[in-house]
């Protein structure tokens, strides 16, 4: 009796199953006049150029840079850009702290030619965080960088010199504005209601007038549209949106702008992505290609654990090596995503040695390894235990961080969609000294081998030199398609 229980249960549950799957499939999608107004990719030459960046560099800078994570003796254990939101830091003081804002030893054409050293290939810059403080003489407010002792235009200055260096620009823009008097995180009353249009249309003005300062940006870069209020201006902020690439045709802008018609952020209620590419979350690594929903995407990344802006003391925080910054690149770059590391300069306009050494760390590497990164896309090849590989055309890049003890780096093909065809690997090279690399015979007169479920595997002996190395390398591989009928004679010939 227990048994036919068990069963009965089991069936049901199977049932069950079925049902719920067959809805999920064939569920109807909720008709949106504010989601998503494209499905897949954006397919222009803007988005064509940004998915070749590979590496992209932030930077947070702004007055919070002033206290650097600490006020009185104490330390702000948050992110420093966030200092006026905490109990410790008396609001009054914090919005007179522009008056101080003096940065003598900034220079944006240093801070570009660093970039370039690095090897990025586009920076997204904060010209107005939640505090609401403007990086350039905005025509709306009083609180700009034109009312402190320095004076000068610094988002200008940037746009400039990054320009002149080939280092394309995207400019970051905080709905969240403290300082200004309509600013509302939610609508509660009708004088709410009053003064946040009054905001509205102060955040339209300084977007437009963004665009129209600085004609060279590429894209926009949201923060703070979390709040209640904004949410709910789905249809103001879709038109804002379509006015904005109206003024700036290929303007490329991220998933954190808008919302839908239910409130729906990043991806719609059908699932689908809201504008240009997936921001995601801040410091956020998918596991795989399938997390990513084959959208464009995005992944920003802090040297210190959660420090954005420049904190006097960040040692009380895990701090990143330019070594943990390499393997989240090759990882982002796997997966069809853009790599971009933040920087935080102090106060005075310095960009910490700690962060320069790392920049120019990770610059080194990609001189000699930039194939891997730059203008790539995920391989044909599955995930394997040595690190990571991105493709181009038919040239596979295999940047290894576990180097094998037994000096062979194993390479598992992947089985022809073609039927009686076969891949092998037709050449391989170490960029790191451009050598040839060879390929274990496995004791048998040829360069594969195939397990009993029919995987091919190439064994690829280090040199040397690359045993030596004590950072990932790339192998590059050239990968070919052949008939199984020729493979015997394909593998003499190369042997």
């Amino acid at each position: 009796m227990k048994r036919k229980i068990s069963l009965l249960l089991l069936l049901f549950a199977f049932i069950f199953t079925i049902q719920n799957f067959a809805q999920s499939v064939n569920k109807e999608r909720i008709p949106l006049e504010h989601g998503a107004h494209r499905l897949g990719k954006r397919t222009d030459a803007a988005m064509q150029h940004w998915r070749k960046y590979g590496l992209g560099q932030f930077i947070h800078w702004g007055v919070y840079a002033i206290p650097g994570g600490q006020w009185d003796g104490k330390n702000y254990m948050g992110a420093a850009e966030w200092i006026r939101s905490w109990s410790g830091m008396p609001k009054q003081d914090y919005d007179n702290l522009y008056k101080q804002f003096n940065p003598v030893d900034f220079d944006a054409v240093k801070w570009a030619k660093q970039a370039k050293q690095m090897g990025a290939k586009y920076l997204i810059f904060t010209t107005k965080h939640h505090d609401g403080f403007c990086m350039w003489p905005s025509n709306y407010t009083d609180y700009t960088v034109a009312n402190t002792p320095y004076k000068k235009d610094i988002v200008k200055a940037l746009v400039d010199a990054y320009t002149a260096e080939g280092i394309d620009v995207y400019l970051y823009f905080s709905i969240i504005d403290w300082n200004q008097p309509g600013y509302r995180s939610v609508v509660k009353t009708e004088t709410d209601k009053a003064e946040y249009e009054q905001f509205k249309q102060f955040t339209r003005n300084q977007l437009i007038e963004l665009l129209t300062n600085y004609p060279q940006v590429k894209g926009l870069w949201f923060d703070g549209s979390w709040d209640k209020a904004w949410i709910e201006q789905a249809a103001w902020v879709d038109a804002l949106g379509e006015e904005l690439r109206s003024i700036r045709p290929g303007l490329i802008i991220g998933s954190r702008f808008r919302a839908d018609d239910t409130g729906k952020r990043h991806v719609d209620a059908n699932g689908d992505l809201i504008d240009d590419y997936d921001q995601r979350f801040e410091r956020n690594l998918p596991a795989n290609l399938k997390e990513v929903g084959g959208n464009d995407w995005e992944c920003v990344m802090t040297i210190p654990e959660n420090q954005w802006g420049y904190h006097r003391d960040w040692s009380w925080s895990y701090v990143k090596t330019s070594d943990d910054l390499i393997e989240m690149m090759a990882k982002t770059r796997s997966l069809d995503g853009n790599f971009v590391i933040n920087f935080g300069p102090d106060g005075k306009g310095n960009i910490r040695k700690e962060e320069s050494d790392i920049a120019k760390s990770i610059g080194k590497w990609l001189s000699i390894n930039g194939n891997a990164v730059y203008d790539v896309q995920h391989s044909l090849l599955e995930k394997q235990d040595w690190g990571y590989s991105t493709q181009k055309d038919h040239k596979i890049y295999l940047t290894v961080f576990n180097k094998p003890a037994n000096n062979l780096v194993r390479v598992k093909l992947p089985k022809s969609k073609t039927e009686g065809m076969i891949y092998v690997i037709g050449k391989a090279q170490f960029l790191l000294n451009q050598q040839p690399a060879r390929i274990k015979g496995n004791g048998k007169p040829a360069t594969y081998f195939r397990d009993k479920f029919g995987n091919s595997y190439y064994d690829i002996i280090l040199p040397k030199a690359v045993q030596k190395c004590t950072q990932a390398f790339v192998i590059e591989l050239e990968l070919k398609e052949i008939d199984k009928k020729d493979l015997d004679n394909y593998q003499q010939a190369i042997i």
